[in-house]
C-alpha cells in the first residue's frame, strides 16, 4: 500500500462570514467561487402553483354579427344582410304580422288622436240617451261605437295589406333588388328573417324612402329596428342622395322615438291621409281615421 508522505496534509481554514471583509479582494472571491464548486445550490422550494392564463376576451357584437353583417348593440348574433330569394315567404310574414298589429291601435289607441271624433261620439251618446231616457243603452254606445272603428280598421287594414302583398311585396327581389336605387334587406339571428327594411330612391328629389321597416315582435327591444334603419341611411351616403324620407302612420310613440334617434325631423302630419284600399265612404269616414306622419333626414344640401 502506498501512503503519501506525512508533511502533505491538506489544511482547510474556517472563514466566518464577518471576515470575509478583511479578506484580500482576489483571495475572497477565490474561496466564494471553491464554495460554489463544493456545495452547489439547495433547489429552491416548491412555490404555488402558477395561475392559469386568462382567456381570450369574449368577441364583441359587432364581431358576433357575422361576415359582411352588422350586430346591433345588444343584438348579439344578429346580421343585417341583402334579401335573398328564399327569404321571399319568411319577410311577407314579418311584414304581415306588423301590419296586422295596427289593427287595434287604430281601432282604440288611434282615436286619443282625433279629439273631434271622441266629441262626435260623445255626443252620439248623449242623444242616445236624451231619445231614449235609459243609462243602459247608453252605456253601450260607447262599447257600440269601438265595436264599429275596429270593424271598419280591420277592413281597411286587410285591404291595404292585400294591395302591398300583390305589389312590391309579391316579388321583393324583382321589385327592389334589380332597379337601381332600390334594395332590401333582411335581420337574421340563428339563420331565421327576425326583421325586414326597404329603400327606394326618387331620383326627382335625389332622395331614397324608408319603406317596410318591421321586426318579428319577440325579438324588439334589442337594437335590431335601429340597424336596419342605420343600413337604409348607409345607403343612401354610399350612393349620394341628399336625403332620406319616410311617412307612417304607426300609433305607437316608441315608432316615432326611433325615427328620431336615428336623426330624423318631423315635417308635420296629415289626419287626411287616404290610405290604399280605403273607399272613402261614409262609414269609413265615422269610425276609420289615421294621422300621417311625414319625416326626413337631411344627409346633404343640394
Amino acid at each position: 500500500m502506498h501512503c503519501g508522505p506525512p508533511d502533505m496534509v491538506c489544511e482547510t481554514k474556517i472563514v466566518a462570514a464577518e471576515d470575509h471583509e478583511a479578506l484580500p479582494g482576489a483571495k475572497k472571491d477565490a474561496l466564494l467561487s471553491a464554495a460554489g464548486a463544493m456545495w452547489p445550490p439547495l433547489p429552491a422550494a416548491p412555490g404555488p402553483a402558477a395561475a392559469p392564463a386568462a382567456p381570450p376576451p369574449a368577441p364583441d357584437a359587432q364581431q358576433l354579427g357575422g361576415a359582411g353583417g352588422t350586430g346591433p348593440p345588444g343584438g348579439r348574433g344578429v346580421c343585417i344582410r341583402e334579401f335573398r330569394a328564399a327569404e321571399q315567404d319568411a319577410a311577407r310574414r314579418i311584414f304581415y304580422d306588423g301590419i296586422m298589429e295596427r289593427i287595434p291601435n287604430t281601432a282604440f289607441r288611434g282615436l286619443r288622436q282625433h279629439p273631434r271624433t271622441q266629441l262626435l261620439y260623445a255626443l252620439l251618446a248623449a242623444l242616445c240617451f236624451a231619445v231614449t231616457r235609459s243609462l243602459l243603452l247608453t252605456c253601450l254606445v260607447p262599447a257600440g261605437l269601438l265595436g264599429l272603428r275596429y270593424y271598419y280598421s280591420r277592413k281597411v287594414i286587410l285591404a291595404y295589406l292585400d294591395c302591398a302583398l300583390h305589389t312590391d311585396m309579391a316579388d321583393i327581389e324583382q321589385y327592389y333588388m334589380k332597379p337601381p336605387g332600390s334594395c332590401f334587406w333582411v335581420a337574421v339571428l340563428d339563420g331565421n328573417v327576425v326583421g325586414i327594411v326597404a329603400a327606394r330612391a326618387h331620383e326627382e328629389d335625389n332622395t331614397v324612402e324608408l319603406l317596410r321597416m318591421s321586426v318579428d315582435s319577440r325579438f324588439r327591444g334589442k337594437g335590431i329596428a335601429k340597424a336596419l334603419g342605420r343600413k337604409v341611411l348607409e345607403f343612401a351616403v354610399v350612393h349620394n342622395y341628399s336625403a332620406v324620407v319616410l311617412g307612417t302612420t304607426a300609433v305607437k310613440v316608441a315608432a316615432h322615438k326611433l325615427y328620431e334617434s336615428l336623426g330624423f325631423r318631423h315635417m308635420g302630419a296629415s289626419d287626411h291621409y287616404v290610405l290604399p284600399g280605403m273607399t272613402l265612404s261614409l262609414a269609413e269616414r265615422l269610425f276609420f281615421q289615421v294621422r300621417y306622419h311625414r319625416y326626413r333626414l337631411q344627409l346633404r344640401e343640394e
